[in-house]
């Protein structure tokens, strides 16, 4: 099928003038029912924005490719828009966009092939402003029916394959096809052979054989998702995400020629980032560590607003037994965050596993993360009314991990018929054995004892002792603004909170607010110090600091690390002592200024984090130095006269 196959040049709009994203997309949407091949337009427009609100469907360089299979199209349909003036689209790459190519589809094979070939098309630059240049529908029409032609000339099989790729990406539609093209055309450049195989929606293309694999100089894995890597044991092996293959095709093709790539060292399933067989220990436990915080945290951050809320709801019964469940809507909202909490401690065990042993670790994992907050899943019934808690599960999630890919090693010679059920009944039977057995007889009892001494220390704090560790949990937040360092601290807080200790969690959300605000008020009140680029940034740095999201100030951490990171860990240190002496205290496991109603001592809260923030910025503008921006010129002419 030919994208000219699905094109009535009915269907195609050049010049539109639209002052929207939502006008522009109805303006599509109009120009394919005006053919006749949808019988329901509403339907198929909801299918539209029902697409676009998962993601954008801008895939950047100011292209546009919304697209919605839907059982009112009678025939698949492609109208093309070029805009006289370009608008914001929300793309992937914040570029606005100037041409839309909009696909409605019945039929999904169809649906993913139509979306492949366009996606290869367009990575022509030259032929997309072609494309965006035309004055005549039918012009347009013919550029693509040529470039189709042209396209098709390209990449003649040939099994003597020099160079072999992989290209993968979560969703299988554009990226995945995009960087295939894009390493077909940097061969094509070179004069070389290549093959790519396609792990797309649809399923693997292309597949690569294993006299392929042993025949190949080269092997490129460009994705964004777990791929199959055992087969590359022993080859040289280019692991990048489909954006660097996309952008930097050349440079990887070259690299490839050259030879300076290291062998790959299989270990069953790699993610697609880094080679694991040259990680070291400590990177391959975070990584498996962060893949299980990261699903725990949305059960954590909506479990934990919606008790919260529940509490400020009862907030006149404060003090009684059922604080928080007397008035009914209150009890609702805390049952209902009771629920989310409740899944925390297993999804977080069950990722940490599957991140270890792919999908066969999930259940395994699943399992001991859930023994793991059971007050009686313990031989020895001595440890009172406590449960193995946040790190009884954490370890839980490790061992299962390792416990099937145990059983993996241990059933790898076993009859090829056999494969189908190893997954599905003897990982799972033997690994919930295992694990129950373990959590039982070994893991809960040691951890129970753990978890409570961890909270009667927190308990018995003296107003010092919380006020340093107020300051030490916020610099902390500070110091690498996301990664491991501010997970630790911020995993603290959650556990705290599951233990009943809201005064843990305020320091730490004051932490990692105030170095986006430090960002935010020094570039304001020292715009000599940054270009206007940072200034522009900066004042979003205001909302994202309220928001309680401390990722950004990594920008200007990354280029000029030492004096933003320590302003910014010296401003979030004094603001969280201060939170801390204050008596601040947060039920909410997040929302920054948006949970302020559930904060103890909220305005002490708020005083803490604007002394915190002042006093980051007026550090961060006496070490910064002056930038030379020609937009500053009054400003600058003003000092060098004061020099």
């Amino acid at each position: 099928m030919k994208i000219t196959d699905l094109l009535d040049v009915n269907a195609i709009k050049l010049n539109l003038e639209v002052d929207s994203k939502t006008q522009l997309l109805e303006k599509a949407i109009e120009l394919i029912y005006q053919t006749g091949n949808i019988n329901d337009k509403e339907q198929f427009k909801n299918e539209i924005f029902k697409r676009e609100s998962i993601s954008s469907t801008g895939i950047g360089e100011g292209i546009a490719i919304p697209h919605a299979k839907c059982e009112c199209v009678n025939k698949a349909t492609i109208s093309i828009i070029t805009l006289k003036k370009p608008i914001d689209y929300e793309s992937i790459d914040g570029e606005d966009v100037k041409i839309l190519f909009m696909l409605a589809a019945n039929d999904n094979a169809l649906h993913l092939d139509v979306l492949s070939k366009l996606s290869k098309l367009l990575l022509d630059t030259n032929f997309v402003s072609k494309l965006i240049d035309c004055e005549i529908e039918e012009e347009l029409y013919e550029l693509i029916e040529a470039q189709e032609v042209k396209s098709e000339e390209k990449h003649i099989s040939n099994n003597s394959y020099k160079i072999l790729a992989v290209t993968a990406c979560p969703t299988g539609i554009a990226h995945t096809f995009m960087a295939e093209e894009a390493l077909k055309n940097a061969c094509d450049r070179k004069g070389i052979n290549i093959k790519v195989e396609t792990n797309g929606s649809a399923g693997t293309k292309n597949e690569l054989t294993n006299e392929e694999i042993k025949n190949a100089d080269v092997i490129i894995v460009a994705a964004d998702k777990n791929v199959y890597m055992d087969r590359f044991d022993g080859k040289k092996v280019i692991i990048v995400n489909t954006s660097k293959a996309i952008k930097d095709s050349d440079l990887l093709i070259e690299q490839a020629l050259n030879g300076n790539v290291k062998i790959y060292k299989s270990k069953n399933v790699i993610n697609n980032e880094n080679n694991s067989s040259n990680e070291s220990i400590f990177r391959q436990v975070y990584k498996h560590l962060m893949n299980g915080v990261s699903h725990m945290l949305p059960f954590v951050i909506g479990g934990g607003i919606l008790i919260a809320i529940a509490f400020l709801i009862d907030s006149k019964n404060a003090g009684s037994p059922d604080f928080g469940s007397v008035n009914v809507v209150a009890r609702i909202f805390k049952q209902i965050g009771g629920y989310a909490f409740s899944f925390m401690l297993p999804i977080l065990s069950a990722y940490i596993a599957s991140s270890i042993a792919d999908r066969p670790g999930l259940a395994v994992g699943f399992v001991g993360g859930y023994m793991a907050t059971l007050t009686d899943a313990s031989y020895i019934d001595s440890v009172g009314n406590a449960s193995a808690g946040f790190l009884g599960a954490l370890v839980a999630g490790f061992i299962s991990g390792y416990i099937v890919l145990g059983l993996k090693y241990i059933t790898r010679k076993l009859p090829k018929s056999m494969d189908g059920i190893k997954p599905t009944l003897i990982y799972p039977l033997i690994g919930i054995l295992i694990i129950g057995l373990l959590m039982y007889f070994v893991i809960n009892t040691p951890f129970a004892y753990l978890n409570n001494l961890i909270t009667n220390l927190l308990n018995s704090l003296s107003d010092v002792s919380i006020v340093i560790l107020g300051a030490v949990l916020a610099g902390m937040m500070a110091i690498d603004m996301g990664g491991p360092i501010n997970k630790a601290a911020y995993v603290f807080g959650t556990a705290a909170i599951t233990s009943g200790n809201y005064a843990i969690m305020a320091p730490v959300m004051i932490g990692g607010m105030v170095p986006p605000l430090v960002i935010a008020l020094a570039s304001t009140i020292f715009p000599q110090k940054f270009s206007k680029k940072e200034r522009t940034d900066g004042k979003v740095n205001y909302i994202m600091g309220l928001c309680f999201i401390t990722e950004g100030a990594i920008p200007f951490a990354a280029s000029d690390p030492w004096r933003v990171i320590l302003s910014s860990a010296i401003g979030s240190s004094i603001a969280g002592g201060l939170c801390s002496l204050f008596g601040c205290t947060l039920m909410a496991p997040h929302g920054g200024i948006f949970v302020v109603a559930v904060i103890g001592n909220p305005l002490y809260y708020l005083l803490a984090l604007a002394i915190g923030t002042i006093i980051g910025a007026l550090i961060l503008g006496i070490l910064k130095e002056n930038v030379k921006d020609p937009q500053l010129g009054k400003f600058k002419g003003l000092l060098n006269k004061e020099n």
